[in-house]
């Protein structure tokens, strides 16, 4: 459980450093410049999420059951994370309808990824590694959403085309991942019995 936990103060706690310290960050961009300070997140951020797999992975090999979720709450939380990918995509389509409306739908779509995890996952270790996520992602939103009321940040909507686009490749992403990849690389078929 320590490398689950180390990795999400790394991961989670790099994430976070615009959220809790912007005037933090933007000095060490002033001193380092924009690209070596992405070089450091970067690494910082991998380690955090090399250790959070291992951590994780560790984790469910000797698991302390708080509840055992029924298997329907597999295919629920499939369901759920459908819009959790749309959101997910919207944050990185400029323009779209999702990000013009919501401002911060990466957010969005990590709390959902991660409730959907939490109700079809019942060991201690899903619950501190997914309610890591759903806590940040609560925060982050708010912290953002708060930051953009303050700054009046306006997004400019690029028409439907970027939906489309939205549409299509978080809906293709979502159906290869819970189809295939997901069953590929954590060992769990969403749709499977």
């Amino acid at each position: 459980m320590t490398l689950l936990l180390a990795g999400l103060l790394l991961f989670v706690g790099g994430h976070s450093i615009n959220l809790f310290a912007p005037n933090y960050r933007n000095a060490m961009v002033a001193k380092l410049g924009l690209l070596p300070w992405k070089g450091i997140y970067s690494i910082v951020a991998i380690a955090g999420f090399i250790l959070l797999v291992i951590g994780y992975g560790e984790a469910r090999s000797n698991p302390v059951w708080l509840w055992q979720p029924p298997i329907w709450t597999r295919h629920l939380a499939a369901l759920i994370t459908l819009p959790a990918f749309i959101l997910l995509f919207a944050s990185q389509i400029p323009g779209n309808r999702l990000q013009v409306k919501v401002g911060h739908p990466m957010y969005l779509g990590i709390k959902l990824w991660a409730f959907a995890h939490i109700i079809a996952n019942g060991g201690l270790h899903d619950l501190i590694l997914f309610g890591a996520f759903l806590i940040w992602g609560i925060i982050g939103f708010a912290i953002s959403r708060r930051r953009d009321k303050k700054l009046n940040t306006q997004r400019e909507y690029k028409g439907p085309m970027r939906d489309a686009l939205t549409l299509v490749i978080s809906l293709g992403a979502w159906g290869v991942f819970a189809f295939w990849l997901h069953a590929m690389l954590i060992g769990v078929a969403p749709l499977g019995a």
